[in-house]
């Protein structure tokens, strides 16, 4: 009997060692992540912190809350200096207000007097990348070929201000601040770039893309900011949702192929093709107004524009006023696609869907009947009722 009392007792130990552990990683997870008041507000300055300001009752913040604590605990074992912590924007409202939160969850890097949002996937190695990008300096410098070729080879896009001190760089900071949200910004030395490189003057912007390269021309090009955002990403995509809202800031139009990329029937091949041909060898003329890529489905675009469209097909997109085109005739060769895409630009194509109050009606109408779809194909008989 006292055998098994000493049994009982040691397995009874053995459950309460284990629970600690657990206990003890728990908190350990937890403690990777800070949760902040309102004494935030003065406290903040010393330190760069990445903070998402959450509700309670918001159901895609519960859905952030454990990826938050992957984020915490992988900045932690990093060695980052980014400081994570969480912020109920509902109970510390004052606070929220003051850093411009609108919205529920809102992911922002407070760093000294700036203030940067978040709009990415969220994915911890999607946040842990924003963190470490915007975190660091603005502009980071290239001193080697060997650098200048580690860096080309991890990005598909990549900004770098060539030359000394001068008014050019001055403005190319000014946008890094603005725009290293979305990508990164650096400089170099003209003996610093591979030699195939030639430059006509000095100093430059040029982006590495596409296999290639493109030099910044303030007459032909505009505005410096203006032109890296239009730049920043590759001349081709596959697209999908977020990727589209991000492309409505470039101020784009958007040509898709929608392809059912699960099949790949000949005729998506071959429109494929086409689009990539016309980004590739007609840069010049489209570059400025187009984003070529291609989505797979019609589920995104069919909701986009609260109609159906077939399978494989080109559309253009303008997420400014969600107005779309459908060329009027079938693309049988690239002249036809390069046609369709001129009678875009020049304004000819007919122009369909946009925002004015009749669309907003429809898209009322719309996404209630996408509701109760959905809640009917969940539960049939609570479909009933609604």
């Amino acid at each position: 009997k006292d055998g098994r009392s000493k049994d009982q007792f040691g397995l009874c130990g053995c459950f309460l060692c284990l629970f600690a552990v657990i206990l003890l990683c728990r908190t350990a997870v937890v403690a990777y992540v800070e949760d902040l008041d309102d004494s935030f507000k003065e406290s903040r300055m010393d330190d760069v912190w990445l903070v998402d300001f959450y509700a309670p009752w918001c159901g895609h913040c519960k859905k952030l809350e454990p990826i938050w604590h992957e984020v915490g605990s992988e900045m932690r074992s990093s060695g980052s200096p980014v400081r994570v912590g969480k912020m109920d924007a509902t109970a510390y409202s004052s606070v929220a207000s003051e850093f411009g939160v609108r919205g529920y969850p809102t992911i922002k890097l407070l760093k000294g007097d700036l203030a940067y949002n978040y709009k990415g996937p969220r994915t911890k190695d999607d946040i842990v990348e924003f963190a470490n990008r915007v975190s660091g300096p603005l502009v980071r410098p290239l001193p080697s070929q060997q650098m200048f070729e580690h860096v080309f080879k991890r990005h598909d896009v990549l900004f770098v201000y060539i030359g000394g001190e001068s008014p050019l760089k001055e403005k190319y900071i000014e946008v890094a601040s603005e725009l290293i949200v979305y990508t990164y910004f650096f400089s170099a030395s003209e003996d610093v770039l591979p030699k195939h490189i030639t430059l006509q003057e000095l100093p430059a912007v040029a982006v590495f893309k596409d296999g290639t390269y493109f030099l910044y021309d303030e007459y032909e090009d505009g505005d410096l900011s203006s032109w890296v955002n239009r730049e920043r990403f590759l001349g081709y995509l596959q697209i999908d949702g977020f990727t589209l809202y991000e492309l409505g800031e470039t101020g784009k139009l958007v040509a898709i192929a929608v392809l059912d990329e699960k099949t790949a029937s000949e005729e998506s091949t071959r429109l494929k093709s086409l689009i990539q041909r016309v980004a590739k060898e007609y840069r010049d003329h489209f570059n400025r107004d187009f984003q070529f890529g291609h989505m797979d489905g019609n589920d995104y675009i069919n909701s986009l524009i609260m109609d159906e469209v077939s399978v494989p097909t080109i559309i253009v997109l303008n997420t400014s006023n969600q107005q779309y085109f459908l060329p009027n005739k079938a693309i049988n060769s690239i002249e036809d696609l390069v046609q369709f895409i001129n009678q875009v630009l020049d304004g000819t194509a007919e122009a369909q869907g946009g925002d004015g109050i009749i669309q907003r009606i429809r898209r009322v109408a719309y996404d209630a009947k996408s509701t109760v779809v959905s809640v009917f194909k969940s539960s049939p008989i609570l479909g009933c009722f609604l």
